[in-house]
């Protein structure tokens, strides 16, 4: 593994992001965290998972520079597809998954996280989705589940400005289930993972089933043409303005085209 270290201990699982500087979710990182599940899924000795970032972040956002190396609508789709799907099999996973975030999730990080079957935050953790202030929108299925979480006005509100919660906000708003002090974090997360872990793995895989049953036919049909659009914005000339700004370190200077 390049860019993700697992190891397991008393029934449960730590996935760490270790991608310096800000753990940017590439597309290597997507597909060694499928290979890791993979492994997680078959191994009986494990029966909660939890991930985390080292360093400053949990994950400050999708890998930009990896964007500019893309050069069609229908492979940025597919990018946003393979991410969709596998938050989508995070969420449907046998075994309970736990994010711990400390110092930033944000965009790719935040959706990663709400693939999660739940949240802990440092009480100072930012969590946002700010792809619009590069002319983006979010590609892995975040405008659909943020709106679960906070609801409808918040989630537009998150969109639109592209400022971010603190944890204690996220609390507040549904999207984290805790906020401790943030050198309190991972031994809170992983006090409640031992205790999740003492349940019967069959009735635990089964109420995993059935809380999926809330999401409706519309959920899934709002993430395919989120993938869609995705692959539009990015072509756009807003999403090419927006990606070159935040390279050049400048603000962008957006047309509508």
């Amino acid at each position: 593994m390049e860019y993700l270290k697992w190891s397991f201990q008393d029934l449960v699982a730590t996935i760490t992001i270790d991608r310096p500087p800000a753990n940017a979710l590439s597309s290597g990182v997507l597909k060694e965290l499928s290979a890791v599940l993979d492994e997680m899924e078959a191994n009986n000795e494990i029966r909660v998972i939890l991930i985390h970032g080292e360093g400053r972040f949990f994950s400050a956002g999708a890998d930009i520079k990896e964007f500019t190396t893309i050069e069609t609508g229908s492979e940025f789709a597919k990018l946003s597809t393979y991410g969709q799907d596998l938050f989508e099999r995070m969420e449907r996973f046998p075994k309970p998954i736990i994010a711990a975030i400390h110092g930033a999730a944000l965009g790719g990080g935040l959706e990663l996280a709400m693939g999660c079957h739940f949240r802990l935050v440092a009480d100072n953790a930012k969590l946002g989705l700010p792809e619009l202030q590069l002319g983006l929108i979010p590609g892995f299925a975040g405008t659909q589940r943020l709106p679960r979480f906070v609801g409808t006005a918040k989630a537009a509100e998150m969109l639109f400005t592209s400022d971010p919660i603190t944890g204690l906000e996220a609390v507040q708003f549904g999207l984290a289930n805790h906020a401790y002090p943030e050198g309190e974090l991972l031994e809170n997360a992983y006090n409640m993972a031992k205790k999740i872990a003492k349940k019967s793995p069959v009735s635990i895989k089964a109420a995993i089933e059935l809380l999926n049953y809330s999401k409706t036919d519309k959920f899934q049909a709002g993430v395919k043409r989120e993938a869609d659009l995705f692959g539009d914005v990015f072509v756009s000339n807003d999403g090419k303005e927006g990606i070159a700004a935040f390279i050049e370190k400048r603000e962008p200077n957006f047309t509508g085209k």
